[in-house]
């Protein structure tokens, strides 16, 4: 391995996620000081079968470490705390078990405000 691939690859970490991949990568500066790199790498089929990536890279530098992590922590937490850690969407709803059968509500029982009156804030 030449001086140069050392460079690039002082230390990664990969996260497959569906068509998503992550890469995780610590990088030197000229002055040889470390950052790290987040590349997003989406897979995209071609309609002959064939496949390209679109890649979107951030770069994160020691100055910023403790600040980026106490957000994305706090974003991560938040979204947790709202929405709980199960998938809800559209594209997954095919997967997604749900735990209860909601009731079917007309479009007239929309419209009346004494529709909202029965809500259960226990179950909120």
């Amino acid at each position: 391995m030449n001086a140069m691939m050392e460079k690039e690859e002082i230390f990664s970490k990969v996260l497959r996620a569906g068509r998503r991949t992550y890469f995780f990568d610590v990088r030197a500066t000229k002055a040889d000081d470390y950052y790290l790199t987040i590349t997003e790498s989406k897979k995209f089929t071609n309609d002959d079968g064939s496949f390209h990536y679109k890649k979107h890279k951030i770069y994160i530098y020691k100055e910023d470490f403790a600040e980026f992590k106490d957000i994305l922590s706090e974003m991560t937490d938040y979204i947790i705390s709202e929405k709980g850690d199960e998938v809800i969407s559209e594209r997954h709803q095919k997967d997604f078990k749900k735990e209860y059968v909601a009731p079917r509500v007309t479009e007239a029982e929309l419209k009346t405000p004494e529709s909202f009156t029965d809500v259960d804030f226990d179950d909120i």
